[in-house]
């Protein structure tokens, strides 16, 4: 089947939602665009759509699916209780690009929650990822609508690549204003702890409730026979088909380290703006050195790229893991499958 696009350009053009919304309801397939990245949506209480949804791309069935919704008095009925320190925090930053872990209630199928006693959800802040919650009349299961282990889609036109004929309905809301996915944090068990940084830093959380934890996942490989709590933990994720290594050390002993790699055939240099031009290889910038904002939003476009380019192997510049910056970091080390050169000075 061709998957049908539906444009949006404003809210006059909201009334094309309503097919793709009742897709939705129906247990079908649409992707959506969100302020992180297009997330793959179907029915979060149906678990024949979310089965759906691994299908599609390809996912490992032990891996969570994050739960939309488009307004505060959908979230009560997906989980048991909601503590005073989750409403605080729900308070702060939604709508917005956070996700909030906890006990679900019996309405989340497994199949939704990865197996797991636990449900994640987020509010996201994109009108039109709203808009279809909204009209669908459910809450919408949705990781990102890309192939499983790809990078993540922050185009409709990454979407068509990957997924379609897979699915019913991409809906083209422009470029996502992000560019990673939200931050993940638990709130079940003692402090708040982040599973997956995003543009929600740790920062911003101890702010509102004075402790925010990162778990160790965040910086390394989860543990053989470890559950996956969230999205995004356990496998190599957001990939291009090249082998990544990432690069730690000052810029001239990056360039010093790709140029000697210059006759090889496929190398290519993934580095911060107005570094390229040093450089004896093919190159792409993904943002300023002190932009970690921008690097965020250029990361899985540069990783597409690379792709489209035929890269074979890619030294990549090492971000600070500061602020946004820890979202760049765990983003580029999962690509990478955690390679890591540690340069001389």
């Amino acid at each position: 089947m061709e998957t049908k696009v539906i444009k949006i350009n404003s809210p006059a053009d909201y009334p094309l939602l309503d097919p793709a919304a009742a897709c939705l309801r129906s247990g079908g397939l649409a992707a959506i665009p969100t302020e992180t990245v297009y997330g793959l949506a179907g029915n979060a209480l149906d678990a024949d759509a979310s089965r759906k949804i691994y299908a599609a791309k390809g996912r490992p069935q032990d891996n969570p699916l994050i739960v939309h919704i488009s307004d505060f008095y959908q979230w009560a009925p997906l989980v048991q209780e909601i503590p005073a320190s989750a409403l605080t925090l729900a308070k702060a930053y939604w709508p917005g690009p956070m996700t909030i872990i906890l006990k679900k209630s019996a309405l989340i199928p497994d199949a939704t929650s990865g197996g797991l006693d636990t449900v994640a959800v987020r509010m996201p802040s994109d009108p039109i990822a709203r808009e279809v919650i909204t009209r669908s009349g459910v809450p919408l299961a949705a990781p990102s609508a890309n192939t499983s282990g790809r990078p993540s889609p922050t185009r409709a036109e990454h979407v068509y690549e990957d997924l379609n004929g897979k699915i019913d309905y991409i809906v083209d809301g422009g470029p996502c204003a992000v560019g990673v996915e939200s931050t993940v944090v638990t709130l079940v068990d003692g402090a708040p702890r982040i599973l997956r940084p995003g543009g929600i830093t740790p920062e911003m959380i101890r702010d509102v409730l004075g402790a925010c934890e990162v778990d160790p996942a965040v910086y390394e490989q989860l543990k053989e026979g470890v559950k996956a709590a969230s999205p995004g933990m356990k496998y190599r994720h957001y990939a291009p088909r090249a082998r990544v290594t990432v690069l730690s050390g000052p810029l001239d002993a990056y360039v010093r380290c790709v140029n000697a790699h210059a006759q090889e055939e496929g190398v290519y240099a993934l580095c911060f703006d107005r570094e390229g031009a040093k450089l004896s290889v093919p190159y792409i910038e993904y943002g300023a050195q002190a932009d970690s904002a921008a690097q965020a939003h250029q990361l899985f476009d540069a990783l597409r790229e690379l792709d489209e380019r035929g890269a074979r192997r890619v030294y990549a510049r090492m971000p600070s893991g500061e602020g946004v910056g820890l979202a760049v970091y765990n983003r580029l080390m999962r690509a990478a499958a955690f390679e890591v050169i540690e340069l001389e000075k």
